[in-house]
């Protein structure tokens, strides 16, 4: 099982960093090796959170798998669960948290995932770590280009 959790302070809202990671259709437009995204419902649960089932299309060199994961967004929160349900994964599973500070947001990020192929599974160890800090950097980087860059 390959794991990765990292925790960063950025200069935009909880609200606005909770709502750029739940836009899941917009994916394509910013976060590496996503060559598609469909989000194919979205049902509100009497608990407040909504549920979502969404398909990526991840595209790596010659690797090309689609994903079926199930989404809990908790707006009320501010946290989103994702859980995978059909893909090239035995299991994946990933939790992004937001909260206001005085100075923007503290976002927290975790994954944890084993892929059914051994040999994926052995491949995807040498590069996931910067594959994980590229997707954190891209979602940085698309909340600059949506909200503007903060000062320093």
């Amino acid at each position: 099982m390959t794991r990765h959790s990292e925790t960063r302070n950025l200069p935009y809202s909880a609200r606005q960093m909770y709502d750029l990671v739940a836009d899941v259709a917009s994916y394509p437009d910013f976060l590496p090796w996503t060559s598609a995204a469909r989000v194919r419902s979205v049902t509100p649960m009497p608990d407040g959170s909504e549920v979502m089932q969404a398909d990526l299309v991840i595209s790596f060199k010659v690797f090309r798998e689609r994903f079926v994961s199930r989404v809990v967004l908790w707006p009320e929160v501010l946290k989103i669960d994702t859980e995978y349900l059909d893909g090239p994964f035995k299991h994946m599973n990933s939790t992004w948290k937001f909260a206001d500070t005085g100075a923007g947001c503290e976002v927290s990020f975790s994954v944890d995932f084993e892929f059914r192929n051994r040999l994926l599974q052995a491949a995807g160890g040498l590069f996931f770590y910067e594959a994980m800090q590229r997707i954190v950097r891209a979602f940085e980087a698309r909340a600059g280009a949506l909200h503007g860059q903060a000062e320093t």
